[in-house]
C-alpha cells in the first residue's frame, strides 16, 4: 500500500522525515524532491565495477547547465530524508522525463532505516539544461508487513553528498583506493 499525501504530512516526525520540508512539494501520493546544484561526473571512458572510479564534481549555475547525450552524470538531491517502518522509492517526475531526461531510472528502491541524500543517476537523451533547485523527482513511501530490520551500511548510510558507486567495496572486500571517489569529493 502507497501513503497519501496527507499520510506522508502526518507522518512527518516520527515515521518520515524530510529537511528541508515545503508543503507545496506535497503530492497526492507522492512528494517532489529538488536537484542540488552539484553534479558529478565520472572520468574514466570504461567505468570498472572493481576499482573506485576517477569522478570530477561540477556545479550548476543559476543560468543551468546543458548535460549531453551518452554521459551518465550524478546528481543529489537537496533534500536529506529518513525513513522508518515503511519502504522509500523514489521516480523521476514525468514532466522531466517528457524532455528527454532519465532520473533514477534504477535503483529507486529504498530501505527501511536509510537516511540522507538521495544519489540520483542522470541521463539525457538528447543535450537538455537542467537548473539547481528544480524539483526533479519523487519520494514515494510502502506500508510493508513482518518484522522490521533497518538498513545498515557502511557506504550509502548517513551520506553528506553524491555517492558514486561503492560497488568494488563489495568485490574487494577491505580494498581501499587513492581514486575513493568519496575522498576525491570531500566526503567522510
Amino acid at each position: 500500500m502507497i501513503l497519501t499525501g496527507s499520510e506522508i504530512q502526518k507522518r512527518m516526525g516520527t515515521d518520515i522525515d524530510i529537511t528541508p520540508f515545503s508543503e507545496g512539494n506535497l503530492n497526492p501520493n507522492s512528494y517532489n524532491l529538488s536537484l542540488h546544484d552539484e553534479i558529478v561526473c565520472y572520468e574514466e571512458v570504461v567505468l570498472d565495477m572493481k576499482k573506485a572510479n576517477r569522478t570530477r564534481q561540477l556545479t550548476i549555475p543559476e543560468s543551468g547547465l546543458v548535460l549531453s547525450p551518452n554521459q551518465l552524470y550524478l546528481g543529489r538531491t537537496v533534500e536529506r530524508t529518513a525513513t522508518h517502518n515503511l519502504v522509500p522509492m523514489i521516480e523521476g517526475r514525468s514532466s522531466v522525463g517528457r524532455l528527454g531526461l532519465f532520473v533514477h531510472v534504477t535503483a529507486g528502491f529504498g530501505d527501511v532505516g536509510f537516511e540522507g541524500f538521495w544519489t540520483l543517476e542522470m541521463f539525457a537523451v538528447q543535450p537538455v539544461r537542467i537548473y539547481p533547485g528544480i524539483q526533479i523527482c519523487q519520494i514515494f513511501y510502502h506500508e510493508i508487513n513482518g518484522e522490521v530490520t533497518e538498513y545498515v551500511s557502511n557506504k550509502y548510510q548517513n551520506n553528506k553528498g553524491i555517492q558514486p558507486s561503492l560497488l568494488y567495496k563489495e568485490l574487494n572486500p577491505g580494498a581501499e583506493s587513492e581514486a575513493d571517489p568519496q575522498l576525491q569529493l570531500g566526503f567522510e
